[in-house]
């Protein structure tokens, strides 16, 4: 099932695909902010952000598809810490709290990581 949800920020801003563990592809264009800002406001399953942002409770964790990791950078020190006591990690893992969204980003896709 794919949804496709338009928001209206600033112009040239990306559009990121969220794909859940059960397989569910949600499309949101326009985005603006981090991730996990995007995922919340849009009731992407699996992403809740408990910690409201501040990478200190792994409830927001995603996979980085291969084709845009290098682009999307690689994680702070505070994050691999964090990620260090998650079960679903590979290398492309982060949290969703901090990736922040830039017109550099449009057409990214990240899997939502299986609930640990």
């Amino acid at each position: 099932m794919l949804a496709v949800i338009e928001t209206t920020p600033p112009i040239n801003m990306p559009t990121v695909t969220f794909i859940t563990p059960d397989g569910k592809q949600t499309v949101i264009k326009n985005t603006d902010g981090t991730l996990m800002d995007i995922a919340t406001e849009n009731s992407i399953e699996g992403i809740e952000g408990a910690c409201g942002g501040v990478c200190s409770c792994a409830t927001c964790h995603i996979h980085v598809t291969p084709e845009w990791i290098e682009r999307v950078g690689p994680a702070d020190e505070t994050e691999q810490d964090m990620l260090e006591f998650e079960e679903a990690t590979h290398p492309g893992s982060r949290f969703s709290c901090q990736v922040e969204l830039t017109p550099d980003l449009d057409g990214l896709i990240v899997e939502v990581a299986p609930l640990s």
